[in-house]
């Protein structure tokens, strides 16, 4: 609902929004009058096969996906265009964007209930997460499919094992649309689940008790992201009610809450902008700060400017970024070039900053890393500074010795 207003706001020609920061998402399943697209990066930290970071550039058809959102048939502009942030990364982008389409190879397969359940009467004790684990090492597939990656219907398998359900509603709640790691909704399947397995309907005043409902706006950007899970949680109850409508009756109750809480998490989105806005005219340039997950809507925010001397907050953590699927042939190059851009960079928070937005860093780790800077400060150990004073210090005392 909030992403439905902001574009409303955006497509809106009398209204003073102009600019629309977004993900790589940018457009789908909405009609925006885009003009021009900026890419803020070109490559962006994935997670491979075994859990290791790499640092991939976007392919040629995200690329086009995103660059194609300036300029659409029947909108205001039919002639868009597209740049980047940074001046080195346009020539990287007009080369992944002249490089033709790589065609599908293979397409992803899941097993479905009927063939779970066909095992399942073979191997009457095995879990559902180890029947899924039999399935697709039994499983024989030509070079046109593979088997999709089932780890997180393993995850939620898991979770709801303890649970008694039939085989089939089991699967269900197993394939439920949610992110693993969000604890509250995590946490709320697993009640459906515990209720629905007693037979017990899952009532609007039920699901009112458990959320908490009504919720005030949020304060800070953690009671920010909590409504945003709350959120998920009515996605969740909608979703099964399509699936179970005997056990979730009040899809329509759930629905209308579901729009009011829309409107709180704009109130919120709203008031965090404004407060930003407030404080870049406030604050001085060349300073840098990083928001912590409770950063209070009273406190004021610093500004970062980069080398460019072009301001930036790291507010929300909402930037134009795009995952990729091509590693990036010389890694060593890319980094050593990053960290000449982070000497170049004023203020010391420049650094932190962009070790954030790529996410080579957590919020917990720069907090860990500034508590024990402060220990070692408070104790007198200042890095290699004073070992060269030790050092001296030590040689001063053998001339005396001496």
């Amino acid at each position: 609902g909030t992403k439905l207003e902001q574009a409303k706001k955006f497509n809106d020609p009398d209204d003073p929004c102009k600019i629309l920061v977004a993900t790589d998402a940018i457009g789908m399943g909405l009609n925006l009058c885009i003009k021009r697209i900026i890419f803020n990066s070109i490559v962006k930290p994935t997670i491979n096969e075994k859990g290791e970071k790499e640092i991939d550039s976007i392919t040629t058809s995200q690329a086009l996906q995103i660059a194609g959102r300036a300029g659409r048939y029947g909108s205001s502009f039919k002639q868009g265009e597209v740049t980047t942030m940074h001046h080195d990364d346009l020539v990287q982008l007009k080369e992944i964007l002249s490089e033709p389409v790589r065609p599908v190879k293979a397409a992803g397969l899941h097993p479905t209930p009927e063939q779970i359940e066909m095992f399942a009467y073979h191997l009457p004790d095995a879990t559902l997460s180890n029947l899924i684990d039999i399935f697709v090492s039994l499983s024989q597939v030509d070079g046109l499919y593979f088997v999709c990656n089932i780890d997180d219907f393993k995850f939620l398998a898991d979770m709801i094992q303890h649970i008694p359900l039939n085989l089939r509603s089991r699967y269900v709640f197993c394939t439920a649309p949610l992110n693993r790691k969000e604890p509250f909704v995590c946490t709320t399947l697993l009640k459906f689940a515990r209720q629905f397995s007693r037979n017990e309907p899952l009532t609007f005043d039920w699901l009112c008790r458990h959320t908490k409902w009504p919720l005030a706006a949020p304060k800070n950007i953690k009671e920010l992201v909590h409504l945003e899970a709350v959120h998920d949680v009515f996605d969740l109850y909608l979703w099964l009610s399509y699936r179970f409508m005997d056990m979730f009756p009040d899809a329509v109750l759930v629905r209308d809450i579901q729009k009011k809480l829309d409107d709180i998490i704009q109130v919120g989105v709203c008031n965090i902008t404004k407060l930003i806005r407030a404080s870049q005219s406030a604050a001085a340039p060349g300073t840098a700060a990083v928001m912590s997950e409770d950063f209070p809507l009273s406190r004021t925010k610093r500004v970062v400017s980069d080398h460019h001397g072009t301001k930036s907050t790291e507010a929300l953590s909402i930037a134009v970024e795009v995952p990729g699927e091509r590693r990036v042939k010389n890694l060593k190059a890319y980094r050593s070039a990053t960290r000449q851009e982070d000497l170049k960079s004023h203020g010391r928070g420049s650094l932190a900053n962009r070790l954030l937005r790529e996410g080579l860093l957590t919020q917990e780790m720069l907090r860990q890393l500034e508590s024990e800077w402060q220990d070692q400060h408070r104790n007198g150990r200042y890095g290699l500074g004073s070992k060269r004073n030790d050092q001296n210090s030590s040689k001063e005392t053998g001339k005396k010795k001496k």
